[in-house]
């Protein structure tokens, strides 16, 4: 016999509304309270399933009854948020946060150190049900929190769990931040092609189709590894060739590796 949940949302922006979507076109069989100062998104409008308030207190009494209360609202935010919770919600409410680089112990100091916590880092392909979150708990989410929890994120993309949340700013710089690097790339990409003598439309016409399609095709082939699908487009002495012994000297490797400890560092200043 399912469960019937009660989920409370506090922001409701491009991640919060991506998540949000998802879990309506799944078979979670839960209601929501949504929290958005910013007005109400036109797709929660009609839905029998969504309570609307602009503020905590505007929807207090159905916070107050949460199983879950996520957080999905920018860090220099968090600490009004928390402050309105933390005499609302009842002690055995999930706090689920979507917020780089708040720890579980900042939620510990507002919630008490047996609340149970969760921290997600997920990214934007969420949006399409393509999204990479990985979340961190502490020592109080039940067994059935954590199924819920994992229930939630895999309706839009993938999910995976660390043991420790020290983990959690590294897992911000590969798949949080992700996202950008590779829409940088097809800048990058695109611009080169202009350098080689395309026009500019031609050449980002390219470069997006082609990482578009190079990651539709390493989902295709999830258990052959990165390096196999590089060397299935590499004939020796080729043009594939020439190209990669200029990526694959060291110095590309070495500007991901000091772009990803920046963004590492970041996330350690935004949680401190």
């Amino acid at each position: 016999m399912s469960t019937s949940y009660k989920i409370t949302l506090i922001g409701c922006g491009r991640m919060g509304g991506a998540m949000l979507k998802g879990w309506l076109a799944s078979d979670i069989d839960a209601t929501y309270n949504i929290v958005e100062p910013y007005g109400q998104p036109d797709f929660t409008k009609g839905d029998n399933r969504i309570t609307f308030g602009e503020t905590v207190k505007s929807i207090s009494d159905d916070v107050a009854k949460s199983d879950i209360c996520i957080l999905a609202v920018k860090p220099q935010m968090m600490m009004e948020v928390c402050e309105a919770l933390k005499h609302i919600i009842s002690d055995d409410c999930l706090i689920l946060s979507v917020a780089a680089g708040q720890t579980i112990g900042n939620f510990e100091n507002y919630f008490g150190a047996n609340q149970p916590i969760v921290r997600v880092m997920p990214n934007t392909p969420a949006s399409i049900g393509e999204g990479m979150s990985v979340a961190v708990a502490n020592a109080h989410p039940t067994d059935s929190q954590k199924e819920i929890v994992t229930r939630m994120l895999d309706c839009s993309g993938k999910s995976a769990w660390v043991d420790d949340e020290n983990l959690m700013n590294a897992v911000t710089a590969v798949s949080g931040s992700g996202p950008a690097y590779i829409f940088h790339l097809i800048e990058a990409l695109a611009k080169a092609g202009e350098n080689v003598g395309l026009d500019a439309d031609k050449a980002m016409i390219l470069a997006r189709q082609t990482v578009v399609g190079s990651a539709a095709l390493a989902a295709s082939e999830a258990d052959t590894p990165a390096s196999t699908l590089r060397e299935n487009v590499t004939s020796p002495g080729g043009t594939t060739a020439a190209a990669l012994n200029v990526l694959m000297d060291g110095r590309f490797q070495d500007i991901l590796n000091e772009a990803l400890q920046a963004a590492k560092k970041r996330g350690e200043e935004l949680g401190g």
